[in-house]
C-alpha cells in the first residue's frame, strides 16, 4: 500500500480579479476551490492512475471536515488524526494585474497528536510506500521527516521524500528510495548556480553519495533528470504545451513516477510517466486528469 501524509492540508480558494485595487471593494471575475496540499496531492494523481493510496496527516475544523469529505468523493481513502482545536488551513490565491497569495496558518498540532499519528505509521508493512512532502506547519519540530524515517527504519518500508533543505538532508542517511528536488532547490542545498544538465547530474550525485537511491530533478519547461540507484542518468525532455497552473506540478510528478515504477520496475517508464504527470498539471485548471496524461504520455 501507499501512504501519503500531509501535515497542513488545505484548502485553495482561487480567484480571478481584473486589476485588483488594494483598499478598495473588487469583484470576482471566476472562482475556484480545491482541496488538497502536498501529500494528498499524491494521493489525488495516483487515483487518476488507478492507483490506490491512504492519505494521512492532519485535519481540524469544518474546513478538515471539507477537506476529508472532499477526497474521500474522489475516491481517496484517508486515516487523518482528528485535531481538538482551530481548523485546517485555507489559502487564499488572487490572479489579476500580479499573483498573490495568503496563505493560511493551520491549527496547532500537540505531542499526544504526533504520538497519534506514529501510531497509524507504526502500522505500515514491509514494501509498503510511504509519501512525505512539502513543509511544515511551525507547531511541528523541525526534525519530524527525521523523526519518522528514524522511527521506520529496518522495516523494510519505501520512504519517498520532496522536501526543501533541511528537511530532505537530515533523512538521506536512511537511504528515501526516492527524493525530487526541483533545479532551483538543488541550487540552494549546496548554495551554487546551476548553468547546465552537467552541473545538475554532478549535484544530484551528491545527493546520492549522501544516501539517496534515486534522486529525480524536476527542471519545469526544460524537463527532468534521473539518476537511478544503479547511477544510470535518464534526461526527459518536457512535451510542449499552453502554462495554466503550476501548483502541484511536482506532486503530479512524483504520482506518476511511483505508479510507473511499480508497475513496470522501469525508470526510463517511470521518468516518462512522472514527466507526463508533472505536465498534465501544468497545461490544466487543477490537477493532471487521466486523459491528458496519457496523450502526453504517446508524445514521449
Amino acid at each position: 500500500m501507499i501512504y501519503t501524509v500531509t501535515f497542513n492540508p488545505a484548502i485553495d480558494y482561487v480567484i480571478n480579479v481584473d486589476n485588483i485595487c488594494i483598499g478598495q471593494v473588487n469583484r470576482v471575475k471566476n472562482e475556484q476551490i480545491f482541496f488538497g496540499g502536498k501529500g494528498i496531492n499524491v494521493s489525488l494523481v495516483l487515483n487518476a492512475l488507478n492507483v490506490e493510496s491512504i492519505a494521512l496527516g492532519f485535519v481540524a475544523g469544518f474546513t478538515g471536515e471539507a477537506i476529508e469529505k472532499s477526497i474521500s468523493k474522489q475516491g481517496i481513502k484517508s486515516d487523518f488524526v482528528h485535531l481538538k482545536d482551530g481548523f485546517s488551513r485555507i489559502n487564499v490565491k488572487i490572479k489579476s494585474n500580479e499573483e498573490t497569495e495568503v496563505n493560511g496558518q493551520g491549527p496547532k498540532i500537540f505531542y499526544n497528536d504526533i504520538d497519534s499519528l506514529f501510531t497509524k505509521l507504526d502500522t505500515l508493512k514491509p514494501n509498503d510506500i510511504l509519501v512525505l512532502a512539502g513543509s511544515i506547519p511551525n507547531t511541528l519540530p523541525n526534525n519530524i521527516y527525521q523523526k519518522i524515517l528514524e522511527r521506520l527504519f529496518n522495516k523494510g518500508i519505501i520512504f519517498v521524500v520532496d522536501a526543501t533543505k533541511d528537511l530532505l538532508l537530515n533523512v538521506l542517511k536512511y537511504n528515501p528510495f526516492l527524493i525530487k528536488p526541483n533545479n532551483y532547490e538543488l541550487a540552494e542545498i549546496f548554495n551554487v548556480e546551476l548553468n547546465s544538465n552537467k552541473d545538475i547530474i554532478f549535484y544530484a550525485k551528491k545527493l546520492q553519495s549522501m544516501g539517496a537511491k534515486n534522486v529525480l530533478v524536476s527542471m519545469a519547461e526544460k524537463g527532468s533528470i534521473l539518476i537511478d540507484e544503479n547511477s544510470n542518468v535518464h534526461t526527459m525532455k518536457a512535451p510542449t504545451g499552453k502554462v495554466v497552473n503550476s501548483v502541484g506540478a511536482g506532486d503530479s510528478m512524483v504520482a506518476g513516477f511511483i505508479a510507473g515504477y511499480i508497475n513496470t520496475n522501469d525508470y526510463n517508464y517511470a521518468l516518462k510517466l512522472g514527466t507526463a504527470c508533472g505536465s498534465a498539471t501544468t497545461f490544466s485548471q487543477g490537477l493532471a486528469e487521466p486523459d491528458t496524461i496519457y496523450s502526453l504520455l504517446k508524445s514521449l
